[in-house]
């Protein structure tokens, strides 16, 4: 069986792939760190998208667990558009609704839960690990968290928390999705 651990980023400041957590971002990377020390799972694996956010919101845990943060570029954050969108809520509660649906310059959900399939698919072929941390963004994650459980989609990304934890447990043909961060 392999446990999931998909966490979502601690708040930033921006949205840029350089952008930084803020202060309370970086309070609440040092509280998710002391929450996952408290579950007292042995991690194998951290695996986070290469956005400064992400490697910032894990880095505490990791550096207390003396664990290497892999850095995959399938987990970065989703592309709506090359170009600034006005009603980009109603974009995105679309893009959720029709999983082909894209804009110029953009990813479909499709092309994300493809990218985001194949990291998952990576680690269910690593027969030494069993725990794995994947920190990614509130997109990403939904679409991820929607191929295991439909009934996500665009509500269940509008109430992703920064930071957020699930965990999906994977096993033969079957799954189970649990909502863990509650701070």
């Amino acid at each position: 069986m392999k446990n999931l651990y998909i966490i979502r980023h601690c708040l930033a400041d921006g949205q840029h792939i350089d952008s930084p957590l803020t202060d309370v971002g970086m309070r609440q990377a040092h509280l998710l760190s002391v929450y996952l020390s408290e579950k007292d799972i042995k991690i194998d694996k951290i695996i986070s998208s290469p956005y400064l956010r992400a490697i910032e919101s894990i880095r505490p845990f990791a550096e207390k667990n003396k664990l290497k943060i892999n850095v995959d570029d399938r987990l970065k954050e989703r592309i709506l558009s090359d170009e600034p969108i006005d009603d980009w809520m109603e974009v995105l509660e679309k893009s959720f609704s029709d999983h082909d649906f894209q804009l110029p310059g953009g990813e479909s959900g499709n092309d994300v839960i493809k990218r985001a399939s194949m990291v998952i698919d990576a680690v269910n072929n690593e027969e030494d690990i069993s725990n794995v941390l994947i920190v990614s963004h509130g997109n990403l994650i939904a679409l991820l968290l929607g191929m295991y459980n439909p009934d996500f989609g665009f509500e269940g990304w509008k109430n992703l928390q920064n930071p957020d934890v699930f965990l999906i447990n994977l096993e033969e043909n079957e799954h189970s999705i649990k909502s863990l961060w509650t701070k």
